[in-house]
């Protein structure tokens, strides 16, 4: 008996050794994948968040034709270095997340005599597609303490003036530290201007409540499709998922970003409202509920809904290269 516990005992052991080795390379593989995601998708997301926040342009291209000539080419890559440092971070923690609760559920189904699943095998069939969701749902919300207020900085950094003697903000971290300061009485920033944000919680984090509804809605759906796709062609082909090529996988994954913003668009416009609007008495809405209920009194349904083609256009690129990246670095290290 003594020697069959301590058998458990080293079995846990390494087991434990190497769910902290597999989650290493889940972090480091997702932030791989999180800088292409920057690197493809920051052009089209300095359009979408335009469209959104604006009724100046009639199209993504008027927009895009705006920005090129008023602004320079250079104005597409406006406020990357946050995303670049943070995204990176931000798609490390979704993958990292989804995998330790994938790998959490699946020991749950796991029975003791039948071998640990593994990375390599052909799908992940201990889960249900509903767990798959979870498990999404659960990285998204892991990711969105770092997301709102990256997200936040970069929308104000896009939309901010272009002339240097308008700009609002220097920088990145000039726009953190004046949205964290307190809003002075009878002070309001124009536009979210130099007179100061609402604190950390209602200037910093604005728009949190809407952004982890957004974030475990969206990527619920993100991994669910990818795995779905994943698993389909597996199973479909008799092959192990290891020997799925890098093509199939940016297609699966293209999609899987197509069905991302499709199921969680009208909450993202709702965030990006909240997220350009102004403080003090330059503030138009109250409460995320408040955003909602203006966006329909005055646009319709079409209000949720601008910005959609860009979107639409940039998630196929930007999420293929995502996941291609993710799982190609991922196989590398295994």
């Amino acid at each position: 008996m003594a020697d069959s516990a301590a058998d458990i005992e080293a079995h846990e052991s390494a087991a434990g050794s190497t769910s902290a080795s597999q989650t290493a390379k889940d972090l480091f593989s997702g932030a791989a994948g999180g800088i292409a995601q920057v690197l493809i998708g920051q052009p089209f997301d300095i359009v979408k968040v335009r469209l959104q926040t604006s009724t100046t342009y009639p199209s993504a291209l008027a927009a895009a034709t705006s920005i090129w000539k008023n602004e320079g080419p250079l104005a597409f890559y406006k406020g990357t270095l946050t995303p670049l440092l943070g995204i990176g971070a931000c798609v490390s923690i979704q993958f990292g997340a989804f995998h330790s609760a994938r790998r959490w559920l699946e020991q749950r189904h796991h029975r003791p005599d039948s071998p640990p699943p593994s990375e390599k095998t052909t799908q992940h069939h201990q889960l249900s597609y509903g767990e798959y969701y979870a498990a999404g749902a659960f990285a998204g919300l892991a990711n969105s303490a770092l997301s709102g207020p990256i997200e936040h900085v970069r929308i104000r950094l896009q939309t901010q003036p272009h002339d240097a003697g308008a700009r609002l903000y220097s920088g990145p971290w000039d726009c953190v530290r004046k949205l964290c300061r307190p809003q002075p009485q009878q002070q309001p920033g124009a536009g979210g201007g130099g007179g100061g944000g609402g604190g950390i919680a209602r200037g910093l984090y604005r728009g949190q409540a809407v952004t982890l509804l957004r974030e475990a809605q969206a990527y619920g759906v993100w991994f669910l499709v990818f795995e779905w796709l994943m698993n389909a062609d597996a199973a479909r082909n008799g092959v192990e998922r290891a020997a799925i090529p890098s093509y199939k996988i940016a297609l699966y994954g293209g999609l899987a970003g197509e069905a991302l913003w499709l199921a969680s668009y009208p909450l993202d416009v709702v965030k990006s409202k909240m997220q350009t609007d102004g403080f003090g008495d330059a503030q138009r809405y109250r409460t995320m509920r408040d955003c909602f209920r203006q966006t329909w009194r005055a646009e319709g349904m079409r209000g949720f809904w601008k910005g959609i083609g860009p979107t639409l256009l940039r998630a196929m690129p930007v999420s293929a290269g995502t996941f291609a990246v993710a799982e190609m670095t991922m196989r590398a290290l295994n």
